[in-house]
C-alpha cells in the first residue's frame, strides 16, 4: 500500500468515526480521543513509506515514586496490542508504535484507537496515584480549606483519607 492510500484510508475512517483531527502538513494527523479519567487523549498518526507511526500523549514526567510508575507501565507492555508506553527524554509518559501499511484498513484503525483510549485511559488515575500522590494530597486540603469542591478529585479520595487517619494517630 502507498503513503497517499494508507492517509486516504485514515480520513475515510476519521470521517465516518466524526473524531476531531487536524492534518499538519502532508503526512500526519493529530486526533483527539474523548476519555472517560482522562477527559481526552492527543494522538500523532504519521503516515510513512512503510509503517504509520502512532504517539499519543498520556502524562507528564511523574514528580514522585518514577520507579513504581514505570515498572506498573512496563507489565502492561508485555499485554498491550499494536502500542507501549514509552518515556520520552523530559519522562513524560507516551503510548508509542508503527503499522505496516499493508495493515491499514478501517477496522484495524478502530483496533488501534480502541488500544490507544483504553490503555490512556484506562492507566491514567494509577498513573496520577503512583506519580503524583503527594500534590494529589495537596491539591485535596487546599480545596478543602477553601471549600471548593473536590469532585474532580473524587477517584483520590481515598488518598486523602490516608492522610486524615494518620493525622489522628
Amino acid at each position: 500500500m502507498k503513503q497517499e492510500t494508507a492517509a486516504a484510508v485514515l480520513t475515510e475512517y476519521l470521517a465516518a468515526a466524526g473524531l476531531p483531527y487536524e492534518r499538519v502538513g502532508h503526512d500526519t494527523f493529530v486526533i483527539t480521543l474523548p476519555g472517560e479519567h482522562k477527559l481526552q487523549t492527543n494522538m500523532a498518526l504519521t503516515v510513512g513509506a512503510h509503517a504509520i507511526t502512532i504517539n499519543a500523549f498520556v502524562s507528564r514526567n511523574p514528580d514522585e515514586n518514577h520507579e513504581a510508575v514505570y515498572r506498573w507501565l512496563l507489565e502492561r507492555n508485555r499485554r498491550m496490542y499494536a502500542v507501549a508506553f514509552a518515556v520520552d527524554h523530559l519522562g513524560d509518559i507516551y503510548l508509542t508504535g508503527r503499522l505496516p501499511l499493508d495493515a491499514i484498513t478501517a477496522d484495524e484503525i478502530d483496533r488501534v484507537f480502541g488500544s490507544v483510549l483504553e490503555y490512556s485511559d484506562g492507566a491514567f488515575n494509577t498513573i496520577l496515584e503512583l506519580g503524583f500522590a503527594s500534590a494529589i494530597k495537596r491539591e485535596w486540603a487546599w480545596r478543602i480549606s477553601r471549600g471548593e469542591s473536590t469532585a474532580n478529585l473524587a477517584a483520590f479520595a481515598h488518598l486523602a483519607e490516608v492522610d486524615q487517619a494518620s493525622d489522628l494517630n
